[in-house]
């Protein structure tokens, strides 16, 4: 059982490990709008995304995929996610929700 355990907790490490090399790669485009650490309005106009939680982030970032979500910077980033599948979607939730 003990085995077992620290076999789960290395894979969950090793995932998050990936997922945050993931996210960074991802964000990188995000930046120049966004702030290198999320801090920034993009354009004086969106929230500051480093302040929102994972689950936010997933749920604003779909919906700017679908069309759902987002006000004056719908049109904008409805084109900038949609080449992201669930995978990357979530990978970016992680690693924005970890910037401070």
């Amino acid at each position: 059982m003990k085995s077992m355990t620290k076999t789960l907790l290395a894979l969950t490490l090793i995932t998050t490990a990936v997922m945050a090399n993931d996210g960074a790669d991802l964000y990188k485009k995000c930046a120049s709008c966004h702030g290198t650490l999320g801090e920034k309005q993009a354009l004086g106009k969106s929230k500051v995304i480093n302040e929102m939680t994972q689950e936010n982030l997933v749920t604003a970032l779909k919906g700017y995929q679908d069309g759902s979500y987002g006000a004056s910077m719908k049109a904008l980033m409805k084109g900038q996610v949609a080449k992201l599948n669930n995978k990357d979607i979530d990978a970016l939730a992680h690693y924005i929700s970890t910037m401070k």
